[in-house]
This record gives C-alpha cells, structure tokens and sequence, in this order.
C-alpha cells in the first residue's frame, strides 16, 4: 500500500512538474540577411485571439485515474476493494478529462507598423508586441530580414 502511494506521488510530482518552453533561445546568433533603416508612418496595436486546447490533457487524465485509484483503495476489503480501485479510477480519470478538455482562450497582443525606408518604399509588418519597445510615429527604425525568412522592427539607436 505505502508503495502504491509513494510511486503515486512520485508521478504526480514529475506530472506536474514538467513544463513546456519556447523554442526561442534568446543568447542564439541568427544571420541576418539585410538591414534596411527608415521611420515608422504609422503604428496600431491589435490583439488575436486563440483558442488552445492543453497538449498534457492525456497526462492529466492519467493522474487523475492514479489518484482515484489510490482513494479507492482506501475502501473496502477482497474483491470490494479492487472494485472501489477501479471505480475510483474510472472517476478521477473521468473529472481530470472533463476540467482539462476544455480549449483556453489566449489573446496574444501584436504591433502592426507601416515603415517608409530609406529609397521611398513601404513596408507594412505586424510583429509581437513588446513592453519594452513601444513605437511611435517618425521614430527611426531598422527593418532586419533573419536568415529564417522572419521579419523584425527594431529602434533604431
């Protein structure tokens, strides 16, 4: 029984204890293709909404049938004890399913910038918003094509 209980807290200590992160490495050195300077024309902060359903919800369902499993091993004797095992599992799985099946709605904030560059073109482009670098109009900018294909504003300084 202690065993049971003890390899149940251990999973769910690792279970909860695992997180996902970003695959932006912010020490990483990427090419830069071109670096094009001009001034911002404009700029209008917009917001996107996603719905996103949780990628660790199998995970989840898993604890939740370990822990109703180990509860309902508390209970009764013989063939009424593995009866009250599998029950409880079969409802801690179930309550885990219901509350994290549910997709969460996440709104992600965003800066769209029209840039007039140096030889008269513009350029419109729609990047992450960022709390330390607020944009206004005729601030002097830098246009940097990555090697990836991406786009990035950056004041320029």
């Amino acid at each position: 029984m202690k065993t049971l209980l003890l390899t149940s807290f251990t999973l769910l200590v690792l279970l909860f204890s695992y997180s996902t992160y970003a695959d932006y490495d912010r020490n990483q050195a990427i090419p830069v293709d071109k670096v094009l300077f001009g001034s911002v024309i404009s700029v209008r902060n917009i917001s996107q909404e996603e719905l996103v359903k949780d990628k660790d919800s199998g995970w989840k369902t898993f604890g939740g049938a370990l822990i109703g499993g180990a509860i309902g091993n508390q209970f009764g004797g013989g063939s009424g004890r593995d009866i009250a095992t599998v029950l409880g599992a079969v409802i801690g799985g179930s309550i885990a399913q219901n509350r994290h099946n549910q997709p969460k709605k996440v709104v992600i904030r965003l800066v769209e910038l029209m840039i007039s560059v140096t030889n008269g073109e513009q350029f419109m482009v729609i990047q992450d918003f960022d709390q330390q670098m607020i944009f206004h109009s005729s601030d002097k900018v830098r246009m940097i094509y990555l090697a990836n294909g991406s786009v990035r504003i950056d004041k320029q300084f």
